[in-house]
C-alpha cells in the first residue's frame, strides 16, 4: 500500500478532481468498427498491441509490417499477422493464458488514435496466413481479435507530446543494444559490434 497522504483511493475522490464525463463523449464507443474506424485501420501502419501475463502482469508491444493497412479487418474482427522476430513469443503466450487484448492504432501525422478491445486467439489457418501475406511471404501465424470495445482518443497527447513535429525530434539519439547487451553477456566492443549487426540484419 502507498504511504502517500494524497493518495487517491475512490472512483468519487477521481471525479471531484476531473468531473463528469459528457453523454456526448460517452457515445464515441461502439461496440463494433464503424466505417471510419475501418478507414483508420486501413490506413496504419503501426499500433501498440496490450496484453497481459498469466498472473496479470500488463505489456505492451508494437507491431509494424512496413506499409499501411497490413490488419485485415471487418465490423467485427481483425487479423493481425506475426511474423518472424526475435523469437521471445511474450504476446503470443500471453493471449493462450489470457485472451483479453487491446490495441492502439496510430497513423503517421495523425493526433486521433484508434482504440479496441476484444478477445484473441490464434490460428495457423492456410487461408489467413496467405491473406497477410506481404512481400510474398505468408504470415507465420495470425491474432485473430473479437472486437467488443473500439473508440477513436482525441489528439491531445500527440499535441502536447509535439511528436509528429520534426523541430521536436532529438538529432543524436539512437539505441544500441550491443552496448545494453554485451556487458550482460561478458563481452566487449567487439561483441557489441556484432550485436548491433545482427540487429540490423534482423
Amino acid at each position: 500500500m502507498t504511504s502517500d497522504p494524497h493518495a487517491l483511493t475512490t472512483i468519487e475522490q477521481v471525479r471531484a478532481i476531473i468531473g463528469e464525463e459528457s453523454p456526448v463523449v460517452r457515445s464515441k464507443v461502439f461496440e463494433s468498427l464503424e466505417p471510419n474506424a475501418i478507414r483508420f485501420i486501413e490506413t496504419s501502419p503501426l499500433l501498440l498491441l496490450a496484453t497481459s501475463t498469466p498472473d496479470g502482469v500488463p505489456e505492451v508491444s508494437p507491431k509494424g509490417d512496413g506499409r499501411p493497412g497490413f490488419v485485415v479487418v471487418d465490423e467485427q474482427t481483425l487479423l493481425i499477422p506475426d511474423r518472424k522476430g526475435n523469437r521471445l513469443i511474450f504476446r503470443l503466450q500471453n493471449i493462450l493464458a489470457n485472451p483479453k487484448i487491446a490495441a492502439i492504432f496510430l497513423v503517421p501525422g495523425t493526433g486521433e488514435t484508434l482504440r479496441v478491445q476484444g478477445s484473441a486467439e490464434l490460428t495457423k489457418d492456410p487461408a489467413v496466413l496467405e491473406r497477410l501475406s506481404t512481400r510474398g511471404q505468408p504470415a507465420l501465424l495470425a491474432i485473430r481479435l473479437h472486437v467488443e470495445r473500439c473508440f477513436f482518443h482525441c489528439a491531445k497527447a500527440f499535441k502536447r507530446s509535439q511528436l509528429w513535429e520534426h523541430e521536436s525530434w532529438p538529432t543524436d539519439f539512437h539505441i544500441s543494444f550491443g552496448k545494453i547487451l554485451a556487458p550482460k553477456l561478458g563481452g566487449g566492443a567487439e561483441l557489441e559490434q556484432a550485436i548491433d549487426r545482427m540487429i540490423a540484419e534482423d
